[in-house]
């Protein structure tokens, strides 16, 4: 029989005072939850049988998350990552880079079938949907909206453009797919999004250099 841990740190929470948090253990959650949905879907979960499968126990569980949901947002956060555009200063390249890094995510784990059953059940705990949003979306949203404000100081991009709405345009057509699978998450479709919506927030001049460079 699996003995219960003595962790009781919760993610996002300073951890309480005793052993230090055993990260192998995470690691076992983590992996446990992406199989799980490998074969099963979202409704299906069970802290039961989250535990079994990462040989530990529920009550181990709890002291760490407290729900299911907050489980899963935890396995998210560590198989898709938190900051993936980076800044090299050519930001089709890396808007591109983003957007990429998120799609190859997105199609290699079955973590995407528990976003829509997930984004549903934060709604019933503002404390953990304000972690998600923190930790997940808004640490994602922040890398991008540095390349835009940086693309911007570079006048590659129009000044006084809708950031957020910019930010949404850039990761709604993923989200999109990811939610309704009505369209693949196909490997060009981070180029057709960026170039979409570059064609409408560039500057002329950088639309003038980007059309020299292709026709050279």
């Amino acid at each position: 029989m699996t003995q219960p841990e003595q962790d009781d740190s919760i993610p996002g929470r300073p951890s309480s005072q005793g052993r230090p948090r055993d990260a192998a253990i995470d690691t076992r959650v983590t992996e446990a939850v992406v199989e799980l949905l490998r074969i099963a879907p979202y409704r299906a979960l069970t802290m039961e049988r989250v535990a079994v499968a990462a040989g530990t126990s529920k009550p181990a569980l709890r002291r760490r998350w407290k729900s299911l949901p907050g489980i899963v947002v935890h396995t998210l956060i560590s198989v898709l990552g938190t900051a993936p555009t980076p800044d090299t200063g050519c930001v089709h390249c890396d808007l591109i880079s983003g957007i990429s890094n998120l799609g190859e995510a997105f199609g290699d784990s079955p973590i995407t079938r528990a976003l829509p059953g997930l984004i549903s059940d934060l709604e019933a705990d503002p404390e953990l949907r304000d972690l998600f949003r923190r930790e997940y979306f808004e640490a994602r949203r922040a890398t991008t909206r540095t390349v835009l404000e940086h693309a911007i100081e570079r006048r590659d991009i129009k000044a006084g453009l809708d950031m957020e709405l910019t930010l949404d345009l850039l990761a709604a057509p993923l989200y999109f797919r990811a939610f309704f699978g009505h369209q693949p998450i196909d490997a060009d479709l981070a180029k057709r999004t960026v170039l979409s919506v570059l064609n409408g927030v560039a500057t002329p001049e950088w639309q003038c250099e980007q059309r020299a460079k292709h026709h050279t």
